[in-house]
């Protein structure tokens, strides 16, 4: 595994042949950030360089976290600058992973929000801890909109109606939710999760590679394309300039403040103006 050992927030396994295990770790609550953007284009990279890989695990280490959000307070311009192909690196790393033949997985146990979501979607499966999993796409209630994906693959997964609802509401929504929804292939519990994926994933490790490749292929072909990212991408970017985002980031910034670590635990709680904040 050198070829990730440069890898500072990912760390990765090989249980058996042809199936990588990465565990995400960034603490103290597992936020994305640029770092973590730079490392999943490392990782797609390797991903797409390893021929003899069929499937690839994404799981996190901290229990309560799986991937939070992105941290707004990461100014770097990696976030949202431009690739050639006019899409960021994180849509465009996304979009690579899933054109390469392997076939990912989301191990999800924790909160899981804003570009965490929108990685989990872009993983081909996803599955999640009944009791300790929690989603949502908070943007809507920071000002903004979801600019990684969320908009384009949540309303192919669940209908615009509920993609709607969800990332309206900008709500933070259970496993049981998800999986009705249709967010999730399955929710477990919690004490079966490791080992249903690890099952699940040695078992199409030990499959044809051609014959899964293929599959996944055919399977995605009605996927989404590069370009129904691009007016989603217009439109955030002109949300960001905006004096009234700027000043809801501002007063979200001071309620975190004021509800200290309960502020990410109930983090939907917490974007609704009328609730009182308590010190936490």
């Amino acid at each position: 595994m050198t070829a990730t050992s440069a890898l500072t927030q990912f760390r990765v396994s090989t249980p058996v042949p042809g199936y990588w295990r990465v565990v995400f770790s960034n603490p103290p609550i597992n936020l994305l950030n640029s770092t973590t953007i730079r490392e999943i284009r490392n990782l797609v990279e390797q991903i797409e360089e390893t021929p003899d890989l069929k499937v690839v695990v994404f799981a996190s280490e901290h229990p309560d976290f799986w991937m939070a959000r992105y941290d707004l307070s990461d100014t770097n311009p990696v976030a949202f600058a431009p690739t050639e192909s006019g899409l960021t690196h994180f849509i465009d790393s996304t979009l690579r992973l899933n054109e390469a033949c392997a076939i990912s997985i989301a191990c999800i146990r924790g909160r899981v929000r804003g570009g965490g979501s929108e990685f989990a979607l872009t993983c081909d499966l996803r599955f999640a801890s009944r009791e300790q999993s929690l989603f949502g796409q908070p943007e809507v209630g920071v000002g903004i909109l979801p600019g990684g994906g969320a908009v384009e693959r949540l309303a192919a997964l669940v209908g615009p109606a509920r993609a709607l609802e969800i990332i309206a509401s900008s709500d933070d929504y259970d496993a049981a939710t998800a999986e009705l929804y249709g967010w999730v292939n399955r929710a477990i519990a919690d004490e079966q999760l490791d080992d249903f994926v690890d099952r699940f994933a040695r078992r199409l490790a030990s499959f044809d590679a051609g014959s899964l490749a293929a599959t996944k292929v055919f399977v995605r072909r009605h996927a989404t394309s590069p370009e129904d990212y691009q007016e989603t991408l217009h439109a955030l970017r002109g949300l960001l300039a905006t004096s009234s985002t700027n000043d809801r980031r501002k007063d979200l910034a001071l309620r975190a403040q004021a509800a200290g670590p309960d502020f990410e635990l109930r983090l939907g709680h917490y974007l609704e103006p009328s609730i009182e904040v308590q010190p936490g």
